[in-house]
């Protein structure tokens, strides 16, 4: 292990078992790793992620399944498919098939109308489905923007490999959003975000560890999605598939903490969110996730009163 004083490792605060999983629509059958309805997780400036684990689907001649037309407004939705196909449309005129590895990033903002279904051509020939869903919070002087749509491809997003405690290769970085101060290199991620954070998708191989740094500003959140994992140099810290790892509290200064994570036994997937808070006020109910309960009341005006466009049919 590389021999830096420990007071430098960000420090678990929190390991969380995913909960007894439920169905979003008929689509998506999802663990809810946290929620900003919940407030029971440091996680600003992140609101709620689900995982959508490992799950095989039978071929549907019918219908797809998914979720059909709904409200948001106030932050951003990230979709991550791992495997399998999800087809997006919305009332910004955003849409498209994300396939297996592509990213959605969608702005809600002032306010935006869309549906997630499964591909027509993931329906017509099943098998298996992995998502994620996370959802980042705006700013106050940011929840109005207009409604916009990224769609990040696979083969475009940015991948840095990651070296051991030896120097040699332990495992790979995939950049979706923010920036990766590296050991051998340094790189940005393709999402383009209102606020500083960072969001990686890490793979390392088996019995090797990683350093990564992050920004001492920056909270700190690590989805465990395959094998299992040392974290720094505490053999009893060690998590496991479907866990979620809060950390202890930024300091809010400048420089880099450290974190090595070790797979043990096999190779690991984890999936690494890490974001400056934005320490305003948070306010849900439903789709809407504003600054106070008047701007939540004006939300569902403005909803009833069709100011979030429509869906072309």
């Amino acid at each position: 292990m590389n021999n830096y004083p420990q007071q430098y490792y960000r420090q678990i605060q929190n390991i969380y078992t995913a909960p007894r999983p439920h169905w979003v629509g008929n689509g998506f059958l999802v663990n809810p790793m946290f929620s900003h309805m919940a407030g029971d997780k440091r996680t600003d400036p992140f609101l709620m992620l689900d995982y959508a684990a490992p799950h095989t689907y039978q071929p549907n001649h019918s219908a797809p399944r998914g979720v059909g037309q709904h409200p948001h407004k106030g932050f951003e939705t990230v979709t991550i498919a791992y495997q399998g196909e999800v087809a997006h449309r919305d009332s910004s005129g955003g849409g498209g098939v994300i396939k297996t590895g592509d990213v959605q990033w969608m702005t809600a903002g002032s306010g935006v109308l869309h549906e997630e279904f499964h591909s027509p051509e993931f329906s017509e020939a099943g098998g298996a489905f992995e998502m994620v869903q996370l959802w980042v919070n705006l700013p106050a002087k940011d929840k109005g923007v207009a409604a916009r749509y990224q769609h990040l491809v696979n083969e475009h997003i940015p991948v840095v490999t990651l070296q051991d405690d030896h120097g040699d290769t332990g495992g790979m970085a995939r950049l979706i959003a923010g920036e990766f101060i590296g050991q051998t290199e340094s790189m940005k991620g393709l999402g383009m975000t209102f606020t500083p954070i960072n969001l990686w998708d890490i793979e390392i191989t088996a019995d090797k560890a990683v350093t990564l740094n992050i920004p001492k500003t920056h909270n700190l959140l690590l989805l465990v999605m395959r094998g299992n994992v040392v974290i720094n140099s505490d053999d009893s810290q060690k998590v496991g598939e479907k866990q979620l790892i809060t950390f202890a509290k930024e300091s809010g200064e400048a420089g880099v903490d450290l974190l090595r994570l070790l797979a043990v036994d096999h190779d690991a997937k984890v999936l690494l969110m890490s974001g400056e808070p934005i320490n305003e006020p948070v306010v849900g109910y439903g789709p809407f996730v504003m600054n106070s309960d008047a701007e939540i009341r004006q939300a569902i005006l403005d909803f009833n009163a069709g100011k979030f466009g429509s869906m072309q049919a």
